[in-house]
């Protein structure tokens, strides 16, 4: 790994605990005491440019790992660094400016329905901010163009493939032009070669320096495109090679 290139996620001995009680009802204190620990002595760095894959079993901890990295689960023990925001000291009013400064795609369609794509994509560019009209079509100009949905975009979420919307979420997620893509299990509900061309998609985006860190699944796609694997085992994170 080329250690020059900018780092975007840096975890270092961290613990992630998981509670069915909203961290915001729950003292620190509370929250340690009766919340789970899925994982413990995790230490993870990614950078630019760089394809990470998440592996293991349901219930491993890859998603509550993403949810500490967007800020949605907090982080007690250890310390990390995402994007330049510290998830220590990571206030709640932050949150929406840490979240403008990553893409987060997820494996169900988190769209507005009565939007089409086109509007879809200028509503998320709004709320993070936009103003400008013609800023805002040449932004969502180029992010359909980049993810494959050219000639799309008057057609409404319904109207689509599933495929094609993933590319939508993918395109939200690339609208801020973000360091950082968070995917959990993106490909899980699409047929084979479709996944396939999602996952082609997010090397591409890579290739253009935006770091990816996907949880999958799928260890086929993580067979014909190699990246980085992290298997999740046992409350623990290690690093491995795929024919391990």
């Amino acid at each position: 790994m080329t250690q020059s290139r900018d780092c975007v996620v840096r975890l270092q001995d961290i613990a992630v605990y998981h509670s069915a009680v909203p961290f915001k009802n729950l003292t620190q204190k509370s929250y340690l005491e009766c919340g789970e620990r899925v994982l413990s002595g995790v230490n993870i760095s990614v950078y630019a440019g760089e394809v990470v894959y998440l592996i293991g079993r349901v219930g491993s901890g890859k998603s509550s790992l993403l949810k500490t990295l967007y800020g949605a689960l907090p982080l007690f023990e250890g310390s990390g660094s995402v994007v330049g925001f510290d998830l220590r000291t990571l206030k709640s009013n932050k949150l929406p400016e840490l979240r403008r400064s990553m893409g987060i795609v997820f494996q169900d369609l988190q769209v507005l329905s009565e939007c089409n794509v086109y509007d879809n994509l200028a509503f998320a560019l709004r709320a993070t901010g936009w103003s400008d009209k013609q800023d805002i079509h040449q932004r969502i100009t180029e992010v359909i163009e980049q993810v494959g949905l050219k000639g799309a975009d008057a057609k409404f979420p319904f109207e689509l493939s599933g495929g094609e919307c993933q590319r939508l979420m993918i395109a939200r997620a690339l609208l801020n032009s973000p360091k950082l893509i968070l995917a959990d299990e993106p490909t899980g509900n699409l047929d084979p070669v479709t996944a396939e061309g999602i996952v082609r998609l997010f090397h591409d985006i890579a290739a253009a320096g935006t770091a990816v860190v996907m949880a999958t699944h799928n260890t086929a796609l993580v067979e014909s495109y190699p990246a980085r694997t992290l298997l999740f085992s046992k409350g623990e994170v290690r690093e491995v090679e795929f024919d391990e």
